[in-house]
């Protein structure tokens, strides 16, 4: 049986939207950029406004923004990001919907806040560099300088790993030499309940660390299909971070739950030397951690229609929005052998509930153009926005090249 099911109908690619707008496409101005640059701003207006600057001053700046690096990044916080910026309903003006769907861009608030605290801590130091907490100080602006160089781009995609390693480990380290210098240094009551406060974000998750039996199915060497049910079933649209060792490497996948089911499934396709190695050695329990936390996808309920467009494994976080069908949607999936690969079973329930969808087998047919094959679909099917899941640059090729066009368009960045 195949699984290729035609288009109905090809459209041409309207041209690209007048240049101020188109500008404002720009991957550089992208909401996350713009986030972190309203963050630097705000901070050089504190500066303005504050002159001239007192180590006090700058130590309270600098502990206000570290905070809020972490705090932006706690799972609870994101959900309520989602549901804020969800909850308009699809009648509100699409400008307004379009801009809210980019809620995934937070990240640019960590960031912002993280540079900022950093900045503002050496200031407090130069103002103030002998004080009781200065050796604490000057080993944590060290330290935070790691943190910041691993974290940026060109290291953090060559050496992931040894980015996260350096992120967990240094920012605990980071942590406790905070109050280490806030407990020397004599700082008030305000100042140690927001560390109290962060402590206890960071150390959240953990707490809810425990190890549990996971049912794995191979379809093929590329794919494990992998069915959790230890008293949770997370809500469609969520992630679960999931490891074998706890201490080193943690890996997020998207939830599938079942309609009336107890559970969920993670698909987990060859992707890395981890997921590779989880494939072909099959684990009969796993740690997770952590609380279920929205993923991109949630910000489908903004629109009245959608259009999901996946390549490959990238069927997993659009698989329990199809299945729960809260919004009218239609699907574009692009990925080697599906059948072969994900096995019929997965591909049936894909086409159960989307018959209408268009799955491109990559090994018949070879790589289409995805930018044309999302317009088409979305025209076909008269729907608000599109929705795209695959890796980095072809999902930034598909969001770039439909919203240069004037179409919403939304997809995982890099620090989502």
């Amino acid at each position: 049986m195949t699984t290729s099911i035609p288009r109905t109908r090809q459209w041409e690619l309207p041209p690209p939207i007048s240049g101020p707008r188109r500008l404002l496409k720009h991957p550089r101005l992208m909401h996350y950029n713009r986030l972190a640059a309203l963050v630097l701003l705000a901070n050089a207006a504190v500066v303005y406004t504050g002159w001239p600057l007192t180590a006090a001053k700058a130590s309270h700046a600098a502990l206000a923004d570290l905070a809020l690096a972490v705090l932006v990044r706690q799972q609870y916080v994101i959900n309520f990001f989602f549901r804020l910026a969800t909850w308009p309903p699809p009648g509100w003006p699409l400008r307004v919907r379009w801009t809210l769907g980019k809620v995934y861009h937070f990240g640019g608030l960590h960031v912002g806040g993280a540079l900022a605290g950093t900045a503002w801590f050496v200031t407090a130091m130069v103002l103030r560099p002998d004080g009781p907490g200065a050796p604490a100080g000057w080993v944590l602006i060290a330290l935070l300088g790691v943190i910041v160089a691993t974290a940026l781009p060109p290291f953090r995609s060559r050496h992931h790993d040894l980015f996260e390693k350096i992120h967990r480990f240094g920012g605990w380290s980071a942590l406790a030499l905070f109050w280490t210098h806030a407990l020397l240094s004599g700082a008030g009551p305000l100042s140690l309940t927001v560390l109290a406060v962060v402590t206890f974000s960071v150390a959240l998750p953990w707490l809810r660390l425990r190890k549990v039996a996971v049912h794995l199915e191979r379809p093929s060497s590329h794919v494990v299909l992998a069915r959790f049910d230890h008293g949770e079933t997370p809500f469609a649209g969520s992630s679960t971070a999931i490891s074998r060792s706890p201490l080193t490497q943690w890996h997020s996948f998207a939830n599938v739950p079942a309609p009336g089911e107890s559970g969920f499934r993670l698909t987990i396709s060859r992707a890395g030397d981890w997921t590779g190695s989880f494939i072909d050695d099959l684990p009969a329990k796993v740690w997770v951690k952590g609380i279920t936390t929205a993923g991109v996808a949630n910000i489908e309920v903004l629109f009245r229609k959608v259009v999901y467009v996946a390549t490959g494994s990238g069927i997993g976080p659009c698989l329990p929005h199809l299945l729960a069908a809260e919004v009218p949607s239609r699907l574009v999936w692009a990925t080697r052998n599906p059948r072969a690969t994900y096995g019929d079973a997965l591909v049936d329930e894909i086409l159960a509930v989307q018959p209408h969808a268009v799955v491109w087998d990559t090994g018949r047919d070879g790589k289409p153009d995805m930018v044309r094959l999302a317009y088409e679909a979305y025209r076909d099917f008269g729907a608000e926005a599109v929705i795209c899941i695959s890796n980095k640059k072809l999902t930034w090729q598909v969001v770039h090249g439909l919203e240069r066009r004037g179409i919403p368009a939304y997809g995982a960045i890099w620090d989502s």
